[in-house]
């Protein structure tokens, strides 16, 4: 079982629970698991970026250090979305890619996500190995010198490279368009504005003066209210909200309604289908995607896999099955025709390109999904597990299922990057679901102490 990598590499608070002694010992590692069947002249190479957290300074220095210190060369590209790094691993042809973000979290967080030559996350398996050596301890693990050791360079063209590559994802310009973008003070500050301006949009950007501690604060994909204002004081067509590494993106309409993951999907899904882009038909979802997508999709003859809640299930799913397109209600969505994880850049630009290539609004793409009251609170606590496996939480849950019966469901479960239990409720009456989700949630609380 791992105990260092959640769903979403290695997270903790910075400088506590995700230490420079940790980072150090994670580059040491994960390098050479990543690297040791690189062979000839030629040092194998790790990129690494990072969001805009004040502590990416620290732990990049204490994982670049680990990194060289077992003969690997580090290519650095700054301040860069998790997407993105994706993108130049492959692009640079390097051996692994690394990115220390914590996506929507607080500031207070941190972490550490290896990416494969390939540009895809760790498969369970390499990740266990990489936590096996820092049990056993690093020390062993090769010491070159001289001129084994790493060097680190950084790469100047980095941005234009993910620019270039993610207009090249449509096929249209986007001249006429007014579009507001919150870029949550986290790594697409920079890059999404430029790239919809130099697609011919008129950009509005938000907090996009990020200064080390103002990421996600209040903003982003988890506060898209902010956005919707900003939509309907600017009445623009399109609002836009990222999340503190921009893998995620949660749309806003023309009327300043917020567009989740699961109306993107139906939106970008059933263009796909009617241009004879979406192999077998067929969409990626996770159990948390609303039951209006599920019917919607139906409807549009769509057959719907679902997931575990998690992008990585949603991409193990996909190479499976061999689909190309799905993602999360919470904006992670993944266009594999384009990139190997979430991007939330690339997914704004598929619909802008959906709103140029048809003509209509926002609010009338995204109504070919009808969406059911869905409740859902988060409990922090501190053992997820013992919470989930409480017995008077089961019972509260299977009294919560007897109420709805066959008209709705209730989904429990502990998050991958958060010491928090998740409890969502779906059915036709929102009042009722808010009584059973608070009433679930308050036994969680009294159970967990």
């Amino acid at each position: 079982m791992r105990e260092l990598f959640g769903t979403d590499g290695v997270r903790g608070v910075a400088n506590r629970d995700l230490t420079p002694v940790l980072a150090y010992n994670l580059g040491k590692a994960g390098a050479y698991v990543l690297t040791k069947g690189s062979k000839g002249p030629v040092k194998p190479v790790i990129v690494i970026g990072k969001d805009t957290r004040i502590s990416g300074d620290m732990l990049e220095a204490a994982l670049i250090a680990g990194i060289c210190s077992v003969g690997a060369d580090v290519l650095r590209v700054g301040v860069m979305p998790t997407p993105a790094i994706a993108f130049l691993t492959r692009d640079l042809h390097a051996t692994a890619g690394v990115v220390i973000s914590a996506s929507h979290n607080p500031v207070e967080d941190n972490g550490i996500k290896f990416f494969t030559s390939t540009g895809y996350k760790l498969p369970d398996e390499v990740e266990l190995e990489i936590e096996q050596l820092i049990k056993e301890g690093v020390d062993h693990l090769p010491r070159p010198v001289g001129s084994e050791i790493g060097s680190v360079r950084d790469v100047p063209d980095a941005a234009d490279r993910y620019v270039r590559f993610a207009k090249n994802t449509i096929d249209c310009r986007l001249d006429g368009l007014k579009i507001v973008i919150d870029c949550a003070n986290g790594a697409a500050y920079s890059l999404s504005p430029r790239i919809f301006r130099e697609l011919g949009a008129e950009v509005i950007p938000i907090y996009s003066e990020p200064n080390g501690i103002n990421i996600n604060k209040e903003c982003g994909s988890t506060h898209p209210e902010v956005a919707a204002r900003k939509v309907a004081e600017f009445g623009a067509d399109l609002g836009l909200a990222h999340d503190g590494d921009a893998d995620r993106v949660i749309a806003v309409d023309e009327e300043g309604s917020i567009v989740d993951g699961d109306h993107i999907m139906i939106i970008c899904s059933t263009h796909l289908k009617g241009k004879g882009k979406l192999p077998n038909n067929t969409v990626v979802v996770t159990v948390m995607s609303n039951m209006g997508l599920r019917l919607g999709l139906s409807s549009a003859e769509i057959e719907v896999l679902e997931t575990q809640v998690g992008d990585r299930y949603v991409l193990e799913e996909l190479l499976k099955s061999g689909a190309v397109f799905g993602g999360e209600q919470s904006g992670h969505i993944i266009f594999l025709e384009h990139n190997t994880t979430g991007d939330g850049i690339v997914t704004g630009l598929q619909l802008a390109a959906v709103i140029k290539e048809t003509g209509k609004t926002v609010s009338e793409l995204a109504a070919r999904m009808e969406r059911l009251p869905q409740v859902l609170v988060n409990v922090r606590v501190e053992e997820k597990t013992a919470a989930m496996a409480n017995e008077e939480v089961k019972e509260a849950i299977r009294k919560g299922e007897k109420i709805l019966g066959q008209k709705g469901r209730i989904l429990v479960r502990s998050s991958g990057t958060e010491p928090k239990v998740r409890v969502m409720a779906e059915g036709p009456d929102e009042a009722q679901l808010v009584d059973l989700v608070e009433n679930i949630a308050a036994v969680i609380s009294r159970v967990s102490g």
